[in-house]
């Protein structure tokens, strides 16, 4: 909060004022929303936004996010606590606020323990999937309100099941409200960008439903809303008390920071300032101990309230204080109307807010580039709607870091060959018109050498050797230049090569090792067995020596013995 208030310039206050005046036009339809989903007090939801913003302005690094309940964390909760709290109303909202202060609690250890890798855990295009799978489950819960039936299941399939076993008994004035509502958030999206369309639907809503007595016909009402702000008070529950409190926390931090983070950073690229992921977990931490106080449940960053207040004209977190106070005025003052606002319109607030999340052109994008990223997407996809939100999200942290594992334990290796006319070589099985070396294996190894990857790389360079006609190879050549780095099993394995090549008297060179590589070789002492690494040896320079019988029995062109790692001439072999 110092470092953006010592630098706040007061041309900057009527854009944040009237920022935060949109924003909090945003977030009360919103909020109502969100709370329903998650099975809270539709204040609660508003709570979230107040209090939210207020601790994220204090020590967030973004000066654009705006925080507070999102549809997948709401969801999370509504799955997770449900089951948590046996059947108790009381016990429900009490967990539910308990996992706020959870989630505090990491912050604070991931913000110690300097965990923002966090935010790369999940690619981007497992991110498309989970978000699209979110988007359906969202949707689906929302369709018993928009139809007016009871609904029920746990997943997808048996929500969709049971809703769909209760549309004899729908509810035409139910259904009529929420598309109308629909089609005036549509139509206002599209004409009205920007604008705080959903308050307008609301306020109409609210209006209908007096004149024209919709609850009289059988459509639910939010019903009567506390007025006044929220009582503050330490947690009913200890942690200690709540079984499973802690996992359901970790997968709520891990959707609250991947989204926040990637909303933030994207915002400060446009505006040409640098976030800071590590405290994004102090900002985090701050609006959900607030909100934990004010007996809410957790709450994070997201894009669609940020780009509401963005385009209002918000420069810095001042606009998320003017909408906490403009929410506690509407919380004191303006409770009454919103007793009278259709269930159905709500619903229909939530579907065109998650509309966004499920992107049919990124899918087509992933399916057209690459078919492996297009099935990771998939099953963070179908993960989400069989399994749940929180079931969801780890699945998809556990698929990117699989996927990660399985690339890094097959990276190409290019067998080198000379492009014609030229002393540069690339990759033969890319440009079949590069020369062979005779007598020569160049191999280059694209990617880091890991425990993970070198049998196989070892495996590729054994199986070029063994495809050349016999005692025709004099000299292998590793191509280090694209493994920025190795670890000891690398090590290890070179060593295992430089044994083999050795023992069918083949010459074994390295080449392209970058600092920290060659380190390594010569602690392990690699290098002093291939006769040194020099940092500016070329393919063509050893190849030459190499063929002339220049280098000896060395294996490489001569060296300085600084460069060699050794204060004597390098030994044979």
């Amino acid at each position: 909060m110092i470092t953006w208030l010592r630098a706040y310039q007061v041309s900057w206050l009527s854009g944040d004022l009237i920022a935060g005046i949109t924003l909090a036009a945003y977030a009360v339809p919103v909020a109502l929303a969100y709370a329903t989903l998650a099975r809270m007090p539709p204040q609660v939801g508003i709570y979230g936004y107040m209090l939210g913003g207020l601790g994220y302005a204090l020590l967030g690094s973004s000066r654009h996010l705006a925080v507070g309940p999102t549809s997948a964390i709401s969801l999370m909760i509504a799955a997770a606590v449900g089951a948590m709290a046996a059947g108790s109303p009381e016990r429900y909202v009490a967990i539910a606020s308990l996992t706020a202060f959870a989630v505090t609690v990491l912050c604070l250890i991931a913000w110690a323990l300097r965990l923002s890798v966090l935010a790369k855990l999940i690619s981007d295009s497992i991110l498309v999937g989970f978000k699209a799978g979110a988007g359906i489950t969202i949707a689906v819960t929302q369709l018993p309100a928009l139809f007016g039936v009871p609904g029920g299941g746990a997943n997808v399939i048996e929500r969709l099941v049971a809703t769909g076993s209760q549309l004899p008994g729908l509810s035409m004035p139910s259904l009529a409200t929420g598309l109308a509502a629909l089609a005036l958030l549509a139509a206002g999206g599209h004409f009205l960008p920007g604008r705080p369309v959903a308050l307008g639907v609301v306020v109409l809503s609210i209006m209908a439903a007096r004149l024209l007595g919709l609850a009289e016909m059988g459509v639910a009402v939010t019903g009567e809303i506390p007025a006044g702000l929220p009582e503050f008070g330490p947690p009913s529950l200890r942690l200690i008390e709540v079984e499973d409190i802690f996992p359901l926390a970790a997968g709520v931090l891990l959707l609250a920071y991947i989204e926040s983070v990637s909303a933030a950073r994207g915002f400060a690229e446009k505006h040409g300032y640098t976030l800071n992921p590590r405290q994004e977990f102090l900002g985090i931490g701050a609006a959900n101990f607030l909100v934990g106080l004010g007996h809410g449940y957790p709450v994070a960053g997201g894009l669609s309230q940020s780009a509401v207040a963005e385009k209002a004209g918000s420069r810095t977190p001042l606009t998320l204080l003017c909408a906490s106070a403009t929410l506690a005025l509407a919380m004191l003052f303006l409770t009454g109307p919103l007793a009278n606002l259709p269930k159905a319109t709500l619903a229909a607030v939530v579907l065109t807010a998650v509309a966004g999340l499920i992107d049919i052109p990124a899918l087509r994008r992933l399916w057209r580039i690459s078919g492996v990223d297009f099935a990771a997407a998939v099953v963070a996809l179908i993960g989400v709607l069989l399994l749940g939100i929180l079931q969801g999200i780890l699945l998809a942290a556990f698929t990117s870091v699989l996927i990660m594992l399985v690339r890094a334990s097959r990276p190409h290796v290019a067998f080198l060959g000379r492009i014609p006319g030229t002393t540069h070589y690339s990759d033969a099985a890319r440009h079949p018109e590069n020369e062979p070396i005779p007598g020569v294996i160049a191999f280059r190894p694209e990617g880091s050498l890991l425990y993970v990857n070198v049998e196989n790389v070892l495996e590729k360079v054994l199986a070029q050797l063994a495809a050349a006609p016999e005692k025709s190879i004099w000299l292998v050549v590793g191509d280090l230049s694209a493994a920025p780095h190795l670890d000891l099993a690398a090590a290890t394995m070179l060593r295992k090569l430089y044994a083999t090549l050795k023992a069918q008297g083949i010459r074994f060179a390295l080449i392209g090792a970058r600092g920290r590589v060659r380190d390594l070789l010569r602690r392990d002492g690699l290098a002093s067995l291939i006769g040194g690494i020099d940092r500016a040896a070329t393919l063509d320079a050893v190849i030459a020596p190499q063929k002339d019988g220049f280098a000896g029995a060395c294996g490489m062109p001569n060296i300085s013995s600084q460069e060699a790692g050794t204060g004597s001439k390098p030994p044979a072999g």
